[in-house]
């Protein structure tokens, strides 16, 4: 029984580095779109987290998010700022979906798991953009000049808190609802394999 629990544990942690490291790749692969200021970037690299979460607990989803930040860290064009707030806001998304879920191990826990979740990372991106991301990258640029970019889309902001209302909480909500719709797809035919079954 003990050599059983050793090889499923060993086999977790295979599955989550290697989840982290697709995850890694995919941040990378980020873009910007139109409706949003060119610094807020859409990328896919929750889905290996949300995968984790769904397949092994919330806390190997925190695991995945904590890689790929890691090494992004390493490559960070924003002195690590960008990466411990893409940590933070991707955590609170997928061990809340992952926690959810874990509840009931169906469709409908899945479902209420990614929806609260994406909330809830909307949420948290208003804060952390307040009072940790725009308040160094203010000391940089000045906050002017970020409320500038936000203006430049739509002229009516006139704040920081109206520019994190208006743009990056739908914009992240959105997100957390791409990915999590990219998982649906997915997780059900990848989870024999991540499980070994």
């Amino acid at each position: 029984m003990e050599r059983v629990q050793k090889r499923v544990n060993v086999r977790k942690l295979a599955v989550v580095a290697v989840l982290g490291a697709v995850a890694s790749v995919l941040m990378f692969l980020e873009f910007s779109i139109p409706i949003v200021p060119s610094f807020l970037k859409l990328d896919f690299s929750e889905l290996p987290a949300l995968i984790a979460a769904f397949a092994f607990g919330p806390l190997s989803g925190v695991a995945v998010c904590l890689i790929k930040n890691v090494v992004n860290l390493l490559f960070s064009s924003s002195f690590g700022v960008g990466s411990i707030a893409n940590f933070l806001i991707g955590a609170v998304f997928v061990w809340t979906a992952g926690f959810i879920y874990q509840k009931g191990k169906n469709r409908k826990s899945a479902m209420i798991g990614v929806l609260v979740g994406s909330i809830i990372m909307g949420v948290a991106s208003l804060f952390v953009n307040y009072y940790i991301v725009y308040p160094i990258y203010a000391q940089l640029m000045t906050m002017e000049k970020i409320i500038q970019a936000y203006q430049v889309i739509y002229p009516g902001v006139k704040n920081l808190w109206q520019a994190l209302l208006i743009f990056n909480l739908p914009f992240t909500i959105i997100k957390g609802f791409i990915n999590a719709g990219l998982t649906f797809m997915l997780y059900k035919k990848l989870s024999p394999i991540l499980k070994g079954n």
